[in-house]
């Protein structure tokens, strides 16, 4: 530090303290402010002002597009292109879904997002006992490469990007979307879009899981592996805090808990012999955002930082583009209220905001009616209408991290990143993320920040507007989604007509070979990295030959077991 900085920095702190003397005290004296203690929701206290010499602009910020890219991925962000505008979207069969998608891309969003109904994400078809109730219910129904072709007739898979939230049956339904493309005549080179494929915060927040975790992540490294040589526009991991945060984690949990994720991962890749230099470049991550609109867009910028460090100094990472943290956003489904639903469109836009004053690439935003059911299609254009408004008309895109140089914002993301840092070395020293699943280390501290944020609400230490006051009556909602009863009966018939008409021993020949590899044990070469055939080439030839997406996990189940 010189000595003129020294002595700006000295001026600064004698005029603070006399601001707080002359000008702060007398007012606490006689008007009290609202809260003995103001804090984010994380529990980062915050000051009552913040001055330059919080934060150090220095090697942590850097500039857009540079390491540690806290400023941004790319050198000019949204001046370039906006983020992908994308609604999470997924219903009844292939047919009423893909209705869906063909309005939303009239409304102007710029890329899909599918969601799956349970069965598909647990790997049963629709005619199983256990699917009922629940085939189309929260997602499409896909059982075969059938349900695939309805869902995306008349939609070329090279002119979009498509996001596909699955994470059990990630490797199947990838090999689906890939035998789309080939039916469509598409150059697989060219073909972007994210799978989710994020098996590990299963076993933490949701609980779609199928398979053990160690033969699920040969699974995710199958993936990396396939698509590095085969879709390398493809992003093979969308490694997923959202879930995590919806299930009650703190903002800092959301990024400890991923990035703890993601280097299970990238070990995990590593020891089956890829490099991280070429499916680094291929990862991407999914963070919530919700209402604490500082923090949210502090945790964004802590969040790019901490990932490079970690790509660069723990995995050695040469490749500036294996070092970015790109990721996908949604606003917060569990801020959502019942009650008044029309202020979800105020809480969406908040959060909207905060994702893209934070750097986010791509973007959903929740329907206003999602507390109650599906979204109607006038909810879904609003809430993309939200994005584009944002985009468009508010100039919040028209330069480069708007908040940067904030002394607020600088320094929480100086706090938010302090703090994950700290949860990564406690993470470590128990061996990582899957001996702290194992021993219930994220469930426990995720219950924990669940309980007391409900404890907040219930003692009006934190207000929730239409909830815990300013509470009215209301009267019943009418427009509300209503899903067609005869799903489940219609996807039933059309399996019934699959089986009788495919070729049945080609199916059952490719289950066996599938069932073969799988079982077949790692060997181990030179460099001690271990390698398994990769079973994706195996799935999308059990696919393409029509075998059922139950049938492919059930092939798997009695090679792998399940895990409960």
């Amino acid at each position: 530090m010189s000595e003129e900085s020294g002595g700006s920095d000295k001026k600064v702190r004698d005029e603070l303290e006399k601001w707080k003397h002359d000008s702060i005290s007398p007012i606490l004296n006689s008007k009290p402010e609202r809260k003995e203690k103001f804090q984010t929701d994380s529990g980062i206290e915050i000051q009552r002002l913040y001055v330059p010499q919080d934060f150090e602009y220095g090697n942590k910020l850097g500039f857009p597009g540079k390491y540690p890219f806290t400023r941004g991925v790319y050198p000019t962000m949204y001046r370039g292109k906006l983020w992908t505008m994308r609604q999470y979207a997924g219903f009844g069969s292939g047919e009423e879904s893909n209705k869906r998608y063909r309005y939303l891309l009239t409304q102007g969003i710029t890329g899909l997002s599918v969601a799956f109904d349970l069965p598909t994400q647990m790997g049963y078809d629709s005619d199983h006992s256990m699917s009922e109730g629940e085939v189309g219910r929260v997602g499409v129904a896909i059982d075969s490469l059938e349900d695939m072709e309805r869902l995306f007739d008349g939609i070329k898979l090279e002119k979009v990007t498509t996001s596909m939230t699955i994470n059990a049956t990630a490797a199947i339904l990838l090999a689906m979307y890939i035998a789309v493309a080939k039916k469509q005549g598409a150059d697989l080179t060219k073909i972007s879009g994210t799978i989710q494929n994020d098996i590990l915060k299963e076993y933490i927040a949701r609980g779609t899981h199928i398979y053990p975790p160690v033969p699920s992540l040969r699974l995710v490294t199958d993936i990396f592996g396939f698509c590095a040589e085969n879709l390398p526009k493809w992003n093979t991991i969308s490694i997923s805090g959202y879930h995590i945060r919806e299930a009650g984690a703190t903002a800092v949990q959301e990024l400890a808990f991923t990035f703890s994720n993601a280097i299970a991962y990238v070990e995990a890749a590593l020891k089956a012999g890829l490099a991280f230099d070429t499916f680094g470049a291929q990862l991407s991550f999914f963070f919530n955002a919700h209402n604490n609109f500082f923090e949210e867009v502090a945790k964004f910028r802590a969040a790019r930082r901490v990932w490079a460090k970690i790509a660069k100094e723990r995995f050695n990472a040469k490749n500036p583009e294996a070092m970015k943290l790109r990721f996908h956003a949604q606003t917060g489904g569990s801020t959502l209220t019942a009650q008044q639903i029309d202020n979800n469109v105020v809480r969406t836009t908040i959060q909207a905001l905060a994702a893209v004053l934070g750097g986010c690439q791509s973007l959903h935003t929740n329907s206003k009616d999602e507390a109650l059911a599906l979204p109607t299609e006038a909810s879904v254009r609003l809430a993309l209408r939200t994005q584009q408004v944002i985009g468009f008309e508010s100039g919040v895109a028209d330069t480069v991290d708007p908040l940067g140089g904030s002394y607020f914002v600088e320094k929480l993301t100086d706090e938010i990143e302090e703090k994950v840092w700290k949860y990564l070395g406690k993470i470590e020293v128990m061996g990582g993320a899957v001996k702290a699943i194992e021993a219930g280390f994220f469930q426990s501290e995720i219950a924990a920040s669940a309980y007391e944020y409900q404890r907040a609400i219930e003692t009006k230490q934190k207000v929730v507007v239409g909830v815990n006051e300013f509470v009215v009556e209301e009267k019943e909602h009418a427009d509300i989604f209503e899903l067609d009863p005869r799903v489940r009966e219609t996807q039933v018939k059309r399996l019934e007509g699959l089986k009788a008409k495919r070729d049945n021993e080609k199916v059952k020949r490719a289950l066996e070979r599938l069932k073969q590899e799988a079982r077949s044990p790692a060997k181990r070469d030179g460099a001690g990295s271990a390698h398994q055939t990769n079973l994706m080439p195996l799935i999308i030839g059990a696919v393409e030959n029509y075998a059922t997406l139950g049938e492919i996990s059930e092939a798997l189940r009695e090679v792998w077991g399940t895990y409960s």
